[in-house]
């Protein structure tokens, strides 16, 4: 169960930062978490898992996100940007975050599988 939680994503190609000939390809991703629930929810810890287009799986998990664990009040959104690198043009990404309220429930929230593509690479 989110709990109120919502999580939405948006994808980049960094072509500034990819290197194709190398199989090195750049993407930055854009989170913004809402909670729209009546109650403060704080984010503990992440669980990614990213997948490329040869089906190579990576686990990633850590606490917080981008070095903070941010306590968001109800109705408010809280947006941070990441950034993975494959070693193919198209992958995906899915995960959850660990969360926690006020008065210690603790609660995850799942984050479903977004694409990680480069322009053009999908139909």
């Amino acid at each position: 169960m989110n709990e109120n939680i919502h999580v939405t994503v948006r994808c980049e190609y960094r072509a500034d930062s990819s290197e194709p000939a190398a199989s090195r390809y750049a993407f930055a991703y854009h989170i913004t978490i809402s909670n729209r629930s009546n109650e403060h929810a704080q984010l503990i810890s992440r669980h990614w898992i990213i997948t490329d287009g040869n089906e190579r799986r990576q686990e990633v998990r850590g606490l917080g996100v981008v070095g903070v664990q941010p306590r968001i009040p109800p109705g408010e959104s809280y947006q941070y940007t990441s950034g993975a690198m494959l070693e193919t043009a198209v992958g995906t990404m899915e995960g959850s975050y660990r969360m926690v309220r006020d008065d210690g429930r603790e609660f995850s929230v799942p984050i479903p599988a977004f694409r990680l593509a480069v322009p053009h690479a999908v139909n």
